[in-house]
């Protein structure tokens, strides 16, 4: 019985994190999690350096978001990005940034 309790545990943690994705609404209109991120230096860095495809879809889902915003409307249900389909397509870029900014400071420091 003890051997269960994790299992069931990574499910209920599972449909807790797609709940809360849904409640956050930003899928509603057609965004991804790594699009909402605050933009600081590090993150307009991340972005800079995506491929050509993947910064246009990016700056496709800010537009029509920023569209639908304005006419306070949400996309179809069907078009909702979902759970399961949303990755973190900035994260790897933001992370070696923050690697090389960390390691430029610890030069200068030197």
């Amino acid at each position: 019985m003890a051997s269960r309790a994790p299992a069931a545990t990574g499910r209920l943690l599972h449909g807790l994190h797609k709940w809360y994705y849904n409640l956050c609404g930003f899928n509603k209109i057609g965004l991804m999690r790594d699009d909402t991120l605050y933009e600081d230096a590090d993150v307009k860095e991340a972005v800079r350096r995506l491929p050509e495809k993947v910064y246009n879809d990016r700056m496709f889902r800010v537009k029509r978001a920023i569209d639908l915003t304005m006419k306070q409307q949400i996309l179809p249900k069907d078009q909702w990005t979902k759970y399961e389909e949303d990755v973190h397509y900035l994260i790897p870029y933001l992370e070696e940034v923050i690697r090389e900014r960390k390691e430029k400071e610890e030069w200068l420091k030197k």
